[in-house]
């Protein structure tokens, strides 16, 4: 793709300087600059797939600024080949910036969709998310929709014992799912990687954006760690206090994202995922 050209007719403005950032199988990433003085991101795509999970982070990133617009940087432009946002100097995270993300994403989490899940089909990192949306009750709408589909996929790597621990964490999903909650207007992929510090906050990026439970972003903030995580919790729970045993059910929330690992990176993660199931059953 000849990115300067394709970006000047998609922004419509001329692009007086594309710099290299790196490249996956699936992205070429490039910082850019306009002839207007603006300093662009920029997001494009290598591969047909790739084009498909641009499309739902553009989407889920336009959704989720309807709920907390300052949290959310804004789409400059978008199509199948590129995802344009505005360039955002990183800074290192601090405590005061870390209390203003709590306190943000507990407002962005009571922006409350109608449904769970989502208008669009998502993906979370190449994998393919359901977001049938449906309404009712989380627990069975996490069992159909991150569970049930996953661990079929990893079941090579789990086995019969590991698939069965699993089996009954989703047998007694009505139990564990803790006091009914409605629709939380949540990132999906909250891990510390898409968190973005920059001119004194944090702006959240690479979303798998659906309607669904607002512990699972505090899950999943909790899973890998994120700077001054204790300031992020406690700032939220100032801000709107979470239901009694939240933290109990963590590992119940962590359950989809490590089996995202398992499918993608292997049986390293297996001790993990079975650890966290163990753990959900135990309450």
């Amino acid at each position: 793709m000849d990115v300067p050209a394709h970006l000047t007719h998609l922004t419509g403005t001329p692009i007086t300087r594309v710099d290299h950032l790196g490249h996956s199988h699936a992205w070429t990433l490039h910082r850019a600059h306009t002839a207007d003085g603006r300093t662009l991101f920029v997001k494009a795509v290598q591969n047909g797939t790739a084009s498909a999970v641009l499309a739902a982070e553009a989407a889920g990133l336009r959704w989720l600024a309807t709920g907390h617009p300052t949290l959310i940087p804004p789409v400059v432009a978008a199509d199948p080949h590129m995802l344009v946002l505005p360039w955002q100097p990183p800074e290192p995270a601090t405590p005061t910036t870390a209390e203003h993300l709590g306190r943000d994403l507990a407002t962005l989490h009571t922006a409350t969709p109608p449904t769970y899940g989502a208008p669009w089909d998502g993906y979370i990192a190449t994998l393919p998310l359901n977001n049938t949306p449906t309404t009712g009750d989380w627990g069975p709408w996490y069992a159909e929709y991150r569970l049930a589909p996953y661990i079929s996929a990893a079941a090579p790597e789990l086995g019969r014992d590991g698939t069965r621990l699993l089996d009954r964490v989703m047998d007694r999903i009505d139990d564990l799912a803790g006091p009914p909650e409605p629709p939380a207007r949540i990132h999906g992929d909250l891990w510390s990687g898409n968190i973005l510090w920059s001119t004194g906050h944090a702006l959240l990026i690479d979303p798998a954006a659906h309607g669904g439970h607002r512990e699972t972003d505090l899950a999943m903030l909790t899973l890998f760690g994120a700077p001054y995580l204790d300031r992020i919790l406690a700032a939220y729970q100032e801000t709107t206090p979470l239901s009694s045993g939240w933290r109990q059910r963590i590992p119940l929330h962590q359950l989809h994202p490590l089996l995202v690992h398992v499918i993608l990176f292997g049986g390293s993660y297996r001790g993990m995922l079975l650890a966290a199931a163990a753990s959900a059953l135990a309450g």
